[in-house]
């Protein structure tokens, strides 16, 4: 083998060395800088990309999928002097690799160191209580903060998300007293209101039962009002007949009319219970002449006008009876 047939061999691989330099591949999810002489000159895709061989290089394989970057645990001091310990967890993508290849070290430990300190400095200007229960709060600010401080880098943090807040085990003993006091003031407040709750709705029963009660005894009182009104127009109205009958001179009326107020009378007496035994004169012809008058009246008002009622007469006595009345 000749000088000729060994330039032809190193010929052939110097161009396959050329072309192994001048041809690379991207895989999907990253992106290559080309450092010519050092110096940063482009960005290539996922692919495959050809560059200058000998002068151009890669400079750095960036991975532009969204990244995990878990937080370790650290102790915080709130606002109100509270020692808690938190854990967090961050998301985030190179967006501009150029910027996070040449604009920071290490970028990971960066975004690390970053994402802590300002979890201390969000963490501590709140209070324990606030601390505890606005977590999304905690977690927006952070997000805020990260983001804008990582922007210079090329690296957007799309999420932060606190994973754990433990505070000291004294301080939850105390939070779950006062939990246990919150509660029970609830309840007592709770047991009064219903207590005060019942108290008025009796109270408006009781108004609503008298006021119905008063409105029954109105009505009751009115209408028993009405009653005596009717029955003393019924009473004018029978002595005004009783009057004009006598004005008339029917001598009957007049009897009807002693008769009655003669009966209504001794009903009285008979009914008292203020006397035992009651002795009184009384004619035995005075009454059965009454009774006989109110006969008279009843034919002629049931229409026996034609029959005349002829006079009962009695023999006179000589002397005043006396009939005993008892009431027991």
């Amino acid at each position: 083998m000749g000088g000729f047939d060994y330039a032809v061999i190193a010929l052939v691989v110097l161009v396959f060395l050329t072309l192994f330099a001048g041809i690379k591949t991207v895989p999907q999810g990253y992106r290559y800088t080309i450092e010519r002489f050092g110096r940063y000159v482009k960005t290539i895709e996922p692919g495959l990309n050809f560059i200058v061989p000998y002068f151009d290089r890669i400079g750095a394989k960036m991975n532009v999928m969204e990244q995990v970057l878990d937080v370790p645990t650290q102790e915080v001091i709130t606002k109100d002097n509270a020692s808690v310990s938190a854990d967090a967890v961050a998301f985030y993508q190179v967006l501009n690799p150029a910027q996070a290849a040449y604009q920071v070290s290490n970028l990971e430990n960066a975004l690390l160191n970053l994402t802590m300190t300002n979890i201390r400095s969000v963490m501590g200007s709140m209070d324990l209580d606030e601390l505890l229960s606005n977590r999304d709060t905690i977690n927006d600010r952070l997000l805020r903060v990260v983001d804008e401080a990582a922007n210079p880098w090329g690296i957007k943090i799309t999420r932060v998300e606190i994973k754990d807040i433990a505070p000291p085990t004294d301080l939850v003993e105390a939070m779950a007293r006062q939990m246990k006091a919150e509660r029970e003031k609830r309840a007592q407040v709770l047991e009064a209101e219903g207590s005060r709750n019942a108290q008025i709705l009796r109270a408006e029963g009781a108004k609503q039962s008298a006021i119905l009660e008063a409105e029954g005894q109105r009505e009751a009182a009115y209408r028993e009002a009405e009653a005596r009104e009717r029955l003393a127009e019924a009473e004018a109205k029978a002595t005004r007949m009783v009057s004009e009958a006598i004005a008339a001179g029917d001598v009957q009326a007049i009897n009807y009319f002693v008769a009655q107020k003669y009966t209504e009378a001794l009903a009285a007496i008979g009914t008292a219970n203020n006397q035992k035994i009651v002795l009184m004169p009384m004619e035995a012809s005075s009454l059965i002449g009454s009774l006989g008058g109110i006969g008279a009246i009843a034919r002629e008002v049931f229409g026996d006008g034609q029959a005349q009622a002829s006079p009962r007469r009695s023999t006179p006595q000589t002397g005043p009876a006396s009939n005993p009345v008892e009431n027991r």
